[in-house]
């Protein structure tokens, strides 16, 4: 493993996500609905009408609700954040951990949400818990990189299988600590070899989804998405105080399937309510009022492991890597 830079679709992608934000946005959904639809749908049945329902692939697990960047996508945003502020409860987090390594979890795990994770000063003890409790699970950090130095990457990268940094800007380069963090592992790729760095080149204007409305530079409109969704089938969705909520759209945690204070982890995963939502998700998001505005739709890592988990390779999905759209590096 190195360290490497993807840039979606080189400079003539990201000149589109600067010069014409609604049209890159509606073209590439548009795109992405009708060549992912069908095979989202046949995930969807197949963990329907599975005999025991199917772990999650995905245990997202959301230790702070802070954010430190600026990002016009994100509620999450220093500008826009209206969340009360909650950090999970430790021995929570713990427990949560324990029942996923009883349960044999082997999926991924990230300890993030919508938020920035190093802002928790708990984030490399609650890294190296994990990954011994859960030793074969993927698991991956995802941050935006604002105060990442090369010393908190030494910090982090025994317990992780992947390091996601992204860098959003507007001039298409790299903030100068992230491009000293890339000079140094490119010079001492040996050391770690065992862990994948993966610089993403992100705009931070760009317009994404309207991720059920929350998105501040892309409200939701009366248009009714009537595509499934794979987000409550593949992720679980744990917010700090607790609450297992629907997914990452869920930036002012209103939606609650269950609390993990009181109800053990795989029974909240198989709740009767959490289940006839799916039932009705599988069917369109026109069935749901949470989701049926929504446009937000998974293109990366998880289209991967369904396609893997579809065609009986579960070991293979367990392996896949986060969140990029395309393999272009910058050397």
């Amino acid at each position: 493993m190195s360290i490497r830079i993807n840039n979606f679709m080189g400079k003539f992608g990201w000149n589109m996500r600067k010069y014409f934000p609604n049209l890159s946005s509606s073209a590439y959904l548009k795109l992405q609905f009708l060549t992912r639809s069908r095979e989202q749908k046949k995930y969807c049945d197949y963990f329907l009408n599975a005999a025991e329902t199917p772990k999650p692939n995905v245990v997202n697990i959301e230790t702070v609700n802070r954010c430190n960047s600026t990002c016009a996508f994100c509620t999450a945003n220093i500008h826009a954040e209206k969340r009360p502020l909650r950090r999970i409860d430790e021995d929570l987090y713990r427990s949560i951990i324990d029942q996923l390594a009883d349960w044999g979890y082997e999926g991924h795990l990230t300890l993030y949400g919508n938020n920035e994770p190093l802002l928790d000063p708990r984030i490399v003890e609650f890294h190296k818990y994990a990954r011994e409790k859960l030793p074969k699970s993927f698991i991956f950090m995802s941050t935006n990189g604002l105060i990442l130095t090369r010393e908190k990457v030494d910090e982090i990268k025994p317990f992780v299988d992947q390091i996601i940094i992204n860098n959003y800007c507007e001039d298409m380069k790299l903030h100068k600590n992230i491009q000293e963090i890339y000079d140094y592992v490119k010079a001492h790729e040996e050391d770690y070899r065992d862990v994948e760095i993966l610089i993403q080149m992100r705009y931070l204007k760009e317009v994404l989804t309207n991720r059920a409305g929350s998105a501040p530079n892309k409200q939701a409109t009366e248009h009714v998405i009537k595509e499934t969704c794979l987000l409550p089938f593949t992720d679980m969705w744990i917010m700090p105080n607790g609450k297992l909520g629907l997914c990452c759209c869920d930036n002012f945690e209103v939606t609650d399937y269950a609390d993990l204070t009181t109800v053990p982890l795989k029974e909240a995963w198989q709740a009767p309510a959490l289940q006839e939502l799916r039932r009705k998700l599988a069917e369109g998001r026109q069935n749901i009022p949470f989701c049926k505005h929504c446009d937000f739709i998974d293109a990366g890592f998880r289209m991967q492991m369904v396609h893997a988990i579809l065609s009986g390779d579960q070991d293979a999905a367990n392996r896949i890597g986060g969140e990029e759209k395309t393999k272009s590096s910058r050397k």
